[in-house]
């Protein structure tokens, strides 16, 4: 039963940020977190079940394309949190790896829109970002032209900056909410309690 009600609700908070013109960081932020708490409460085993469930559900509203990159990466980061949850790992193992998974599953879902629009999105984010740098560097009075590698190697790393917020938010939000929900997650380090100490529910 739960594998079915908390599959629902993230193929349900997939549609939203598909669709709703608003609350897309609420929805970002609260998509791996049903299949999290699946794997808390009942092992990695439902968590998988859930996960296939929420595709097969989604390709069906969705289409064969869209409901699937549901996985990339929300459903690959759900199940690696709900797995360090479990286990009582370091937050800075949950954390670390959680941001390359997240920063992955971005660069997925760019190449998979590229293919489905016909056009390198990645070249086109990177070829934009360089003009505006191009110009804030002519404000400041820098001459020298900046190189595109220079801007993906920027780019690459904006996104994962992203990412490392967006799974330290998840931590905080998993740690202040699943322990009313039975499904408490480890503790968090000394250097970042300060971070999450103040719960604000």
């Amino acid at each position: 039963m739960d594998t079915a009600y908390l599959a629902a609700a993230t193929a349900l908070l997939w549609v939203a940020l598909y669709y709703l013109p608003v609350g897309s960081p609420l929805f970002r932020l609260a998509l791996p977190l049903p299949l999290a708490l699946l794997q808390l409460r009942h092992g990695w085993r439902c968590a998988l079940e859930g996960l296939v469930v929420t595709a097969l559900l989604l390709v069906a509203l969705m289409g064969p394309i869209r409901g699937p990159l549901v996985v990339f990466p929300y459903g690959a980061l759900a199940l690696w949190l709900g797995w360090c949850w479990r286990r009582r790992t370091s937050w800075w193992l949950s954390w670390g790896v959680g941001s390359l998974i997240g920063a992955a599953g971005f660069l997925v879902r760019v190449a998979v829109l590229s293919v489905l629009v016909g056009e390198n999105l990645w070249v086109v984010i990177t070829t934009a970002a360089a003009g505006l740098l191009e110009k804030l560097a002519g404000w400041v009075g820098l001459a020298a032209g900046v190189e595109l590698v220079q801007v993906q190697l920027a780019a690459l790393g904006l996104v994962w900056v992203q990412n490392v917020i967006l799974v330290l938010a998840l931590h905080a939000v998993a740690y202040w909410i699943f322990p009313r929900l039975q499904a408490p997650i480890s503790e968090p380090p000394d250097a970042l309690r300060a971070l999450v100490a103040l719960d604000p529910l």
